[in-house]
């Protein structure tokens, strides 16, 4: 996108965790965030940033057929009891609402790794690339949905570099996609990374992912640097039956 307009608004204020991950409103409940005023407000402060992207699509059908395979289902299971147990001690009923499926564990593994892979070769700072992810089974309403938009968008003139936007050209990006799966296959940290599991410490959730091969900053991420994991993309010390873009090459 070589045009790309992001209009930021503050409806309100949470303190310590937010109950919506950072992303969906429809997660934060009235009691749990802080009006901007005592009485309703009849405007809301906003404002409006310019900036580029790039947008990825998956295909629909390779995603139903990789969530088929028993494997994966497990290890959906294994995201979704993370997920309650996260939840549960933070005293969020119900436990098992807004679960986003392994479909967006996938979709947002991609991205974070897509995101680093950027920030070294585009001139943009990690800080200023943000993510939004699409990703909706096709029994919700409005599904399927299976895509990535990776931007930047500033009040100033580094949103403008065009940075991205060469890099989305297909010579470029698929390069980058290589790298950015290869990077993947090793941390720094591993074995520890690679052995982690999504509910062994109650305070985190995700799988084989930190700071060392995925995390970015948390203004970046949509989720708080949750819900993701190498294993889906590429084989890891752990496993190698879950990779969506196969074994090693």
């Amino acid at each position: 996108a070589e045009r790309l307009r992001e209009v930021r608004t503050l409806i309100g204020f949470t303190r310590i965790l937010s109950p919506g991950d950072f992303g969906d409103d429809s997660y934060v409940a009235p009691d749990r965030r802080a009006p901007l005023s005592r009485t309703p407000p009849e405007w809301l402060p906003a404002g409006e940033v310019r900036g580029e992207g790039i947008f990825l699509r998956f295909d629909e059908g390779t995603v139903r057929t990789w969530l088929e395979e028993r494997s994966r289902k497990e290890h959906a299971a294994t995201f979704l009891e993370a997920h309650r147990r996260w939840r549960q001690a933070r005293m969020r009923e119900p436990f098992e609402a807004g679960f986003p499926a392994l479909r967006y564990v996938l979709i947002h593994s991609l991205a974070h790794i897509l995101m680093r892979e950027l920030a070294v070769e585009c001139g943009y700072t990690a800080a200023s690339i943000r993510e939004r992810i699409y990703s909706l089974d096709p029994m919700e309403t409005g599904g399927p949905m299976a895509g990535i938009l990776l931007y930047t968008a500033t009040a100033d003139s580094e949103g403008t570099l065009g940075g991205l936007v060469s890099l989305g050209q297909p010579h470029a990006l698929g390069r980058l996609l290589d790298q950015a799966l290869d990077a993947a296959r090793l941390c720094a940290s591993d074995p520890l990374c690679a052995e982690h599991h999504p509910w062994r410490d109650g305070d985190s959730l995700h799988g084989a992912a930190c700071h060392a091969c995925m995390f970015v900053p948390e203004t970046s991420c949509e989720r708080g640097n949750r819900y993701l994991d190498r294993a889906v993309l590429v084989s890891t010390f752990k496993r190698n039956d879950l990779a969506f873009f196969g074994g090693s090459r």
